[in-house]
């Protein structure tokens, strides 16, 4: 299937056309990005070479660690570009491809961090049949379902986009081929395409939205009736991190698609759109790191082998 198209690239217009803005971004952004592939690569090296790490909640956190790489590597190497490059454009074909692993690796994510709340519910409300309930093929089979869902998201909405026919105007006002965006430049109908979008973005996202829910609600209810406040706070302790990086993805998705249609700003769209896919997989390393003692004491003991070695 081809798409019918009289354009052949788009201008991603980006923050701003100042040179000496653009240069301080750039330079923000990189650290930003440099930060994010750091990051998740030693959490991952770490959760692969301590053998206590060899669980399932760290078995989830490290794909949810490469799928942000994954996330951050579509998005920001191609901005990095655009703030040095004179004419900021991309294919047509680059562009798409740019929105497949978008949706791709967005609701891949949200899928990981629902099968990460399923697990700690596991851990917490049932925990004698912990180790049977998430063995290694149940965790194998949330994994692949979550890459399944994020494949058929991206693959509906995608085929249909082919069949759009784009003349001009072919100014993206953003920094990043976002599927809303597009659609606003297609010279053809879109209602197909508005209506494939909505359904599956709903039904996927209530979806895991709804299992993330009553995950919680359930490992609530039981921390509650942990009389010792020892119990208690260890409990928490080993969901605080995923509830942190949890609510940091949906109180930004929930207002960016539910704020009043009175409120509405190209710089608004664009700092939630940094927020979800830029500082989010920066950040989840960073809460991991901090929040959790295991991750801490593995990543020091590797550390120290090191130093010991080089000395």
């Amino acid at each position: 299937m081809e798409i019918q198209t009289n354009v052949t690239e788009f201008i991603l217009m980006g923050f701003s056309h100042d040179p000496h803005l653009q240069i301080f971004l750039f330079l923000v952004f990189f650290v930003i990005y440099l930060i994010t592939l750091v990051g998740n690569m030693v959490i991952m090296l770490v959760i692969r070479v301590d053998p206590h790490l060899h669980t399932p909640m760290y078995f989830f956190l490290s794909h949810l660690s490469f799928v942000d790489i994954c996330y951050s590597s579509v998005v920001v190497p191609k901005m990095l570009v655009n703030f040095l490059a004179k004419h900021k454009i991309i294919s047509v074909n680059g562009c798409l491809a740019q929105m497949f692993f978008i949706l791709l690796l967005a609701v891949t994510e949200i899928f990981i961090l629902s099968a990460m709340a399923y697990d700690r519910y596991a851990a917490i409300c049932h925990p004698l049949h912990y180790v049977v309930t998430m063995n290694k093929r149940v965790c194998s089979q949330l994994v692949g379902c979550s890459w399944t869902m994020g494949l058929l998201y991206s693959l509906v909405n995608t085929v249909l986009v082919l069949k759009l026919h784009f003349c001009g105007p072919n100014e993206i006002s953003h920094f990043s081929c976002e599927l809303p965006l597009l659609l606003q430049l297609s010279c053809t109908g879109t209602f197909t395409n508005k209506i494939a979008l909505l359904s599956s973005a709903v039904i996927l996202g209530f979806s895991s939205f709804l299992l993330t829910l009553v995950s919680y609600v359930f490992i609530i209810s039981t921390i509650l009736r942990i009389h010792s406040a020892k119990g208690c706070h260890k409990a928490f302790s080993t969901c605080s991190s995923h509830l942190i990086v949890v609510g940091l993805l949906y109180m930004t998705a929930i207002f960016q698609y539910m704020k009043p249609s009175s409120i509405t700003s190209l710089v608004l769209d664009e700092l939630f759109s940094i927020q979800y896919s830029i500082l989010t997989t920066m950040l989840n390393p960073i809460i991991y790191s901090l929040k959790n003692k295991e991750v801490k004491t593995a990543l020091r003991k590797i550390v120290e082998k090191n130093t010991v070695c080089l000395i």
